[in-house]
Formats: structure tokens, C-alpha cells, sequence
């Protein structure tokens, strides 16, 4: 299971938005995958004064030793962009890891009203 970067902040901070249903999925001895991706959006919205870093110098580390797997983007990945193409001008990260869970075969956990909107059974209510 892939995190959108609103749920991986979420789980960093055991969040009250996390559903019960996401908690449960969290525990049940699935892989649980964070995205570069996510790592940078943090970064830019941490440079544009929106959001302190977590784990402030063990920052991006944390999530690794939270026991969360990174997945890195890839060129593969970006280029599973195009099968979503009516998506153009959705936020670009919701796109990129869109197309991470994609291609990998794996659920989305997201609190993301557009992406949860597109009816698809891997994308998943992180409020839920």
C-alpha cells in the first residue's frame, strides 16, 4: 500500500483523520510504501513556510524507521502518468503517486476527494 503525503503525515503523527479502517490496514502485515515524491512535496511546502519538517533533522529518515518502504519515482512510473491524462491539471503529486500505485500494482491510501471520485477499487479513503 502506497501513502498519498497527506496520510503518511497522518501516520507520522497518528493523526485523528486516520480512519479506522486505514489503521487496521496499516497493521495487517502489508507493505506500507511512502513515494519520493512525497518527500519532495514536504520539502517545497516546507520552503514555502507551510508545513514544518517531521522529525525536524531526522527528516526524511523518520518514515524509514517507522518501518514504511520508499519507493522511489521512476521514469517508468512518470510515464504511467499518460494513462491518466484526464488529469492534467490535478495536483501533480496526487498524479505522480497516482501512477506509482499504478504501476506497482498497488492500493492508494488518500484522503483525496478527486482521486477517490474516479471510482477505482485500489484507490482507498484514508479517512475511513
Amino acid at each position: 500500500m502506497l501513502l498519498d503525503t497527506n496520510a503518511l503525515l497522518w501516520v507520522h503523527r497518528d493523526a485523528e483523520q486516520l480512519g479506522p479502517g486505514a489503521r487496521r490496514m496499516l497493521t495487517d502485515g502489508r507493505r506500507v510504501l511512502f513515494s519520493s515524491a512525497s518527500v519532495t512535496e514536504i520539502v517545497i511546502k516546507h520552503m514555502l513556510g507551510r508545513l514544518e519538517l517531521p522529525g525536524g533533522e531526522a527528516f526524511p529518515a523518520i518514515f524509514v524507521q517507522a518501518g514504511l518502504k520508499e519507493l522511489p519515482l521512476s521514469s517508468t512510473h512518470a510515464a504511467m502518468m499518460l494513462r491518466e491524462d484526464h488529469l492534467p491539471r490535478h495536483d501533480p503529486f496526487d498524479r505522480m503517486l497516482m501512477a506509482q500505485a499504478s504501476a506497482e500494482g498497488c492500493d492508494l491510501l488518500t484522503s483525496d476527494t478527486v482521486l477517490l471520485g474516479l471510482g477505482r477499487s485500489w484507490i482507498l479513503d484514508a479517512r475511513r
